[in-house]
């Protein structure tokens, strides 16, 4: 049997066994899977936010109580349908995620996991102090959920509806994962600048992420009131984040499966402890919170893969996931292209470009042109000021003074994400891939900015005729750089020169009028070398307009029409490859007084 067939069959197996468990097991057994199953949403967004996402978040818990009381407020004071109950509580989980999200998610560094905790603290207090939350007491008598004329309020009758939420969420977020806005959220931990090239909005990736994360919570909450039929303050504090931050640890961060392994892991410990613990102080409270944070500890020092990590060792792939079938997209229609200008046209004017960091003039004054189907090289001595004039180009920085002209816009102020949107593509002199992504999905990445498919349509699959459309187009792209074959090979695992021509494929992949190379040829072997500049070539053949910036000077006249040398931060010379290698001042700044 295949990996892929192994691996359905486990998932088979797992869903019969949850199927089943209820019909063998007594009434706490069956609660501690409800409680498994209500631990397992929210360690889900945490996989998903902190996990692949890249944003540590100790205060899920919060958001857990906010749908729990909603649910819980307006079925008891107002007698409403526990089902309008589950309207309202992720309404107003969604509305409070997005004005938290949209207060920290721009602080870097250990601020946002610091401001977690600190609004995680204070809605756990806003429910032990408001009168119509019962304050400390909390709210009692909350109604069961009832279907049609079945009420849910024994373990054994809501847990179906329990697990059926959990799988169709596992489902939702598997799907997502493998689409266009999934590609996104999966790059997120590549950088802001990274997700502009392609014409993605990091922080707004992030932001969905964080109210999708979340909403799940938002689900949990709202199961927990109806279940437990009672809410009160304390189930909602920091610990509690933490210990839902502990199952996604617990059970591995990079894996959807590690929040249902944590959760399970992390529950039946619990439930050890508070049984055994009685019997040997009497300060078990206490201790049961020591235990957890040596584990957690240990956990980060030891074993981030979490379980899951340690079950895709020891398996060694026998249970790899179902890699996507080429044959299910070869005859997709392609993608929408741009209209390239006719051949000599303007395409890029830079005119006086000046950039000062303080008192230092990095760039000063350098105006060019590049025109459709060249390849134009912008060269010179180590800090010369190419590498400062290409992020100004591409947007990365902003422009002290000047002017740059895009297909005729004006783009001095235009954001590097809209900008890519316009058609120019970039590499980038530190490649940036995706190591754990596939060379499909790392290319498909490149296609964002020509596709619309959102997080809904993506999560319920709806929209599998443009992620054909977009997996098709990838495939076509390797093949273009001499890579077919290999589309389902993880970009970490490629020698560099392969990197960087992977790097290419996914700038292709976003159809440009203009690619602009940031030191390609850095660090290649002789015979890499020779490989990207017949790439370069062949690419100038078929119309597609470059713009190659490079501290090799063999590489670079041996490929280009035109060449731009810098030195001192001010236009040098420009000119044929030929007359700037004549140039007395060439020779002089650069190739060190000869010809």
């Amino acid at each position: 049997m295949t990996p892929q067939g192994r691996h359905r069959a486990l998932v088979a197996v797992v869903v019969a066994a949850l199927a089943l468990a209820p019909l063998v097991l007594g009434k706490f057994g069956v609660s501690l899977l409800n409680d498994i199953g209500i631990g397992a949403l929210v360690a889900l967004g945490l996989v998903l936010l902190t996990g692949i996402g890249g944003a540590t978040s100790f205060g899920q818990a919060a958001f857990v109580g906010i749908a729990a009381y909603a649910s819980a407020w307006l079925t008891t004071a107002h007698g409403a349908s526990p089902w309008l109950g589950l309207v309202f509580a992720l309404a107003l989980t969604g509305l409070a995620a997005l004005a938290i999200g949209l207060l920290t998610l721009r602080l870097g560094g250990h601020f946002l996991p610091l401001s977690t905790i600190a609004w995680g603290l204070s809605i756990a207090l806003l429910f032990g102090n408001v009168d119509a939350f019962g304050r400390h007491t909390g709210l009692s008598n909350v109604p069961p959920l009832r279907i049609g004329g079945w009420s849910l309020v024994e373990p054994h009758a809501i847990y179906y509806l329990i697990w059926t939420i959990v799988g169709l969420a596992f489902v939702f977020n598997r799907n997502l994962l493998q689409s266009r806005p999934g590609r996104a959220i999966r790059s997120l931990r590549g950088g802001a600048v990274l997700l502009a090239s392609v014409g993605a909005d990091a922080f707004r990736v992030r932001l969905t992420l964080f109210v999708l994360a979340a909403l799940l919570a938002g689900l949990a909450g709202w199961l927990y009131a109806h279940m437990n039929r009672f809410v009160s303050p304390s189930p909602f504090d920091v610990r509690a984040s933490i210990e839902y931050l502990l199952m996604a640890v617990g059970g591995g961060l990079g894996q959807l499966s590690g929040a249902l392994a944590g959760a399970a892991v992390v529950l039946l410990l619990k439930n050890v402890l508070q049984d055994t613990l009685p019997l040997l102080t009497q300060r078990a409270g206490q201790l049961q919170a020591v235990a957890f944070a040596v584990l957690f500890i240990l956990l980060l020092q030891y074993a981030r893969g979490g379980l899951m990590g340690f079950v895709r060792r020891w398996t060694r792939g026998r249970f790899a996931a179902p890699e996507v079938e080429t044959a299910s997209f070869a005859g997709a229609e392609p993608l929408p292209r741009r209209s390239l200008p006719a051949a000599g046209a303007p395409i890029l004017a830079v005119q006086g470009a000046v950039k000062r960091f303080g008192g230092l003039v990095a760039v000063d004054d350098v105006s060019f042109e590049i025109r459709a189907g060249e390849i134009v090289g912008l060269i010179g001595p180590n800090g010369a000021g190419k590498s400062t004039l290409f992020n100004l180009l591409t947007r990365t920085l902003p422009m002290s003074a000047g002017r740059i002209e895009f297909l005729g816009h004006d783009v001095s102020a235009l954001s590097q994400r809209r900008l890519a949107r316009l058609g120019m593509a970039r590499t980038f002199q530190h490649v940036k891939l995706r190591p754990q992504m596939s060379l499909l999905d790392n290319v498909a990445l490149g296609a964002h900015g020509r596709t619309r498919s959102g997080l809904l349509a993506a999560g319920l699959g709806l929209d599998g005729a443009e992620e054909r459309r977009i997996l098709a187009e990838a495939m076509r792209h390797l093949g273009r750089v001499g890579l077919a074959g290999r589309e389902h090979e993880l970009a970490g695992s490629l020698p560099l020169g392969t990197q960087r021509t992977l790097e290419i494929a996914r700038a292709l992949a976003a159809d440009p009028v203009l690619l602009v190379l940031d030191e390609p040829a850095a660090g290649l072997r002789r015979q890499e070398k020779q490989a990207l500049g017949e790439l370069l070539r062949t690419l100038r053949g078929e119309g597609v307009t470059i713009l190659i910036v490079e501290h090799d000077m063999d590489f670079v006249m041996k490929l280009v029409d035109r060449l731009v040398v810098m030195n001192f931060g001010a236009k040098l010379v420009e000119g044929a490859p030929a007359a700037v290698r004549a140039d007395p001042r060439v020779q002089s700044a650069y190739l060190g007084g000869t010809a």
